[in-house]
């Protein structure tokens, strides 16, 4: 069976753009306590629209979708899941608000993982919650024409229970040595726990589920506020490809983590500048709403949309959204893309001349 030690890393894992991602997330951890200080009320509302995100993008990776407004309301517990999907979507919730609220009583152990699986299940008639696998499964892609083709074999159901202990003892035994970057051990975690695949079901989100735990265990809390799962979903076809890559030769401990290492700091700093970007917008608060609003905008490059701008200035109502794009509009200093309510937006360049 595939053994676990992670004591002594690839010297791979210390190449120059990987230090360079651990030093600039670092700085941002450095100013998080300057970040938390802001306005509670603001931090509140980021953290529900986090929480909204968070949850519809992880379960979206894995084909489980529902309407956007019901799973808002799922999410805020306002409507009771009526499908299978929506049943799911509600068991997601559920752990993710759990870890939020208890992150720093909840070790990484075999027991644990089966308690959080059976959470995620909770609202789900189907009873592959709490368990590990029963039966050996495969891990397959879809190619263009249809088909389907095996990329991965995991451990077998019967070596499961076993090689999730070592895993799991493995990690701890790291982070207590405190020689290695815990920025470092926790994708490497992630990978090895995504090719053991120990659950008939729920493997992925377990797994982005587990990152958030181990990073706010090791103090790193910008998931509560910028969806790293959604960041993911935008940026999912390198988050497979880095997945194949990395998981080559894994059964005979030759794979190599580095890409995927690179890729997972790549999300968590992209997060932390995006929070960073949010608290600079809080610097604002002095002017009116639509001057916050035309403010964010002269410093943004590119196309956006109404729903991005609200997820930026949650203290900004929509009627208040609307009337100020309306007038922006008129006075031509944005144009805008489409006519649907997904439209975009972009900042009309001859009025910056």
């Amino acid at each position: 069976m595939r053994e676990f030690d992670y004591r002594n890393l690839d010297a791979s894992l210390l190449k120059p753009t990987i230090v360079k991602s651990l030093t600039l997330i670092h700085e941002y951890k450095g100013k998080q306590e300057l970040y938390l200080e802001a306005d509670l009320d603001v931090l509140g509302s980021l953290m529900d629209i986090a929480k909204i995100q968070s949850t519809g993008a992880s379960n979206r990776i894995e084909g489980i979708k529902t309407s956007d407004k019901r799973l808002k309301e799922i999410v805020q517990e306002k409507i009771e899941p009526r499908s299978r999907s929506e049943q799911e979507i509600a068991g997601y919730r559920e752990v993710l608000t759990l870890i939020h609220e208890s992150y720093d009583h909840i070790t990484p152990t075999p027991s644990i993982l089966l308690q959080l699986h059976r959470d995620l299940y909770a609202y789900s008639k189907s009873s592959v919650g709490g368990s590990f696998k029963n039966t050996d499964n495969v891990i397959e892609e879809m190619d263009i024409d249809g088909s389907r083709r095996i990329w991965f074999k995991p451990l077998s159901a019967f070596e499961t229970p076993g090689a999730i202990s070592e895993l799991c003892d493995a990690y701890q035994k790291a982070i207590n040595d405190n020689v290695y970057d815990p920025l470092l051990l926790i994708p490497i975690f992630v990978l090895d726990f995504l090719c053991i695949h120990p659950f008939n079901d729920g493997n992925g989100r377990i797994s982005r589920l587990l990152t958030l735990l181990l990073l706010y265990r090791a103090g790193y809390l910008v998931g509560k506020y910028i969806s790293i799962e959604q960041i993911i979903e935008k940026s999912k076809e390198s988050y497979y490809d880095v997945l194949q890559e990395c998981s080559r030769g894994w059964h005979e401990g030759t794979n190599q983590y580095d890409s995927f290492v690179e890729y997972s700091l790549g999300v968590i700093l992209k997060a932390y500048r995006e929070f960073s970007n949010r608290v600079e917008y809080l610097k604002h608060r002095g002017m009116s709403k639509p001057e916050r609003i035309k403010q964010i905008l002269s410093g943004r490059v590119g196309s956006f949309t109404r729903a991005e701008l609200m997820n930026l200035t949650p203290d900004i109502s929509e009627s208040t959204m609307r009337k100020t794009l309306s007038e922006l509009l008129r006075d031509e200093y944005i144009i805008k893309i489409g006519a649907t309510s997904d439209a975009r937006y972009i900042r009309n360049s001859k009025k910056d001349k």
